[in-house]
């Protein structure tokens, strides 16, 4: 294992193992959707499960590997076929963006969390015709084609909305493999199909009278914050559709496998993990917590029980887990974890977290927790590596490290306040940060 996690909510370490249980089962020489029935390479399955496990174990030659596979798999169109390898089923069913996209996100994972660039590097010309193929789709920006949002509780998504939000953030990741090329055309010609995608998604989908985005459900909403397509000025408003869409549901999920993924993050990236934390500890239908509550091991293929009762592709949570109440986050621009981010999130009634991963340039630790009125995070930054520590209190002259003000100590360096935090960058080593709770 190349992760560990703990928190003080006995519900959410047992949804923790039950997601690393159903990712370890489903790698057995490719990621699979499921070990007893189908045990085919559905690529939405993996891609939706790939950060979970590059923080919880160390895959990263098996998805090299099977990335060869997809490119093998490629036709000379570009297509790709849903599941990978194949005997020839999936070219015409169970394929899109929403599962091709594995061809080119998790070589994109693999550079942000290892620091990898021979994968995009090695497949750059077909991550090229993938996107071009989807461009060949495409009508006035918008590409219709795939599985929409896979095994949803009620709400249904058209494919519409995922396919095109898929096509953009495809053609971002090729500009981003052309600029790292050193391929300035490219890197300008897919950034500038990326913005038209854009426009052209806010244009079919954005409702400026409402503020809504395509039918206003939760994958809809937490599909365009997620994949960076909303707009400055209307994030807030989007937001705040999305807390009231979830509230309608009573603090539940209601979103398929897509969604699943899009909704715990756009929350905890636009600062509502109190919100995500919510729906991660429900007990009744539907939750994760529901499959704990009936026994449950490993995670399901449907919310309320039906098919398969060890599948992966709800399994994202995991990583969620690290990065939202632990509070582990990479940093895009700084990748294989040069730079990161430390920002536990006190929410849920939690009283600590814990977790430890062994990144390609060391183990990183952050270890909170809150007793007496006292918040206390320790945190190990790994050898040649910075991160900028989010410390829940807003008085910055609380904030003490090794019982010593935290601004006079060595190796740590006061940012600013922001949102309720006080922001240090720190380099190697181990800090023990601590403040009051007011």
């Amino acid at each position: 294992m190349a992760g560990e996690f703990e928190c003080s909510n006995p519900l959410l370490n047992r949804i923790w193992s039950a997601g690393r249980w159903s990712y370890l089962s489903n790698l057995q020489g490719i990621p699979t959707d499921c070990p007893h029935r189908e045990k085919n390479g559905w690529t939405g399955d993996a891609h939706l499960a790939a950060e979970q496990g590059l923080l919880n174990y160390a895959p990263a030659a098996v998805y090299a590997k099977w990335i060869n596979d997809l490119g093998d798999e490629q036709r000379p169109t570009g297509e790709l076929p849903g599941i990978v390898p194949t005997s020839g089923w999936g070219y015409k069913w169970g394929n899109g963006p929403a599962w091709d996209s594995a061809f080119l996100l998790i070589p994109f994972y693999l550079y942000e969390y290892c620091g990898d660039t021979k994968v995009l590097a090695d497949h750059y010309d077909g991550l090229k015709r993938y996107v071009d193929y989807l461009t060949s789709k495409a009508k006035n920006g918008i590409v219709d084609i795939g599985l929409n949002d896979w095994a949803p509780f009620k709400t249904t998504t058209p494919a519409d909305i995922t396919s095109t939000a898929y096509y953009y953030r495809d053609a971002q990741i090729v500009a981003l493999a052309a600029d790292l090329l050193g391929n300035d055309a490219d890197a300008r010609k897919y950034a500038d199909l990326a913005a038209g995608i854009k426009t052209a998604f806010n244009e079919k989908f954005y409702h400026p009278d409402t503020m809504l985005y395509g039918n206003g459900s939760q994958t809809s909403l937490s599909c365009a914050l997620y994949q960076g397509l909303v707009e400055p000025a209307n994030k807030p408003r989007v937001l705040s559709n999305l807390v009231a869409a979830v509230e309608k549901s009573n603090g539940h999920i209601d979103t398929g496998i897509l969604g699943a993924k899009y909704l715990l993050n756009a929350l905890l990236e636009n600062g509502r993990a109190d919100v995500a934390c919510r729906i991660a500890s429900q007990k009744d239908l539907p939750s994760w917590g529901w499959w704990i509550e009936q026994g449950a091991t490993t995670l399901w293929e449907q919310w309320n029980g039906a098919d398969s009762r060890n599948h992966i592709m709800f399994g994202d949570i995991s990583a969620w887990f690290y990065k939202a109440l632990a509070g582990i986050n990479p940093d895009p621009a700084a990748p294989a974890f040069k730079h990161f981010t430390i920002k536990p999130n006190l929410v849920g009634g939690l009283t600590s977290a814990h977790a430890g991963y062994d990144s390609v340039r060391g183990r990183i630790v952050s270890d909170w927790k809150t007793k007496g009125g006292r918040f206390d995070l320790t945190v190990t930054i790994p050898p040649n590596t910075t991160a900028t520590v989010h410390v829940p209190v807003a008085d910055s002259t609380s904030v003490k490290e090794g019982g010593k003000p935290a601004a006079d100590t060595a190796g740590v360096s006061f940012l600013r306040v922001e949102a309720g935090r006080t922001l240090f960058e720190v380099g190697s080593g181990t800090y023990h940060f601590t403040a009051p709770m007011f």
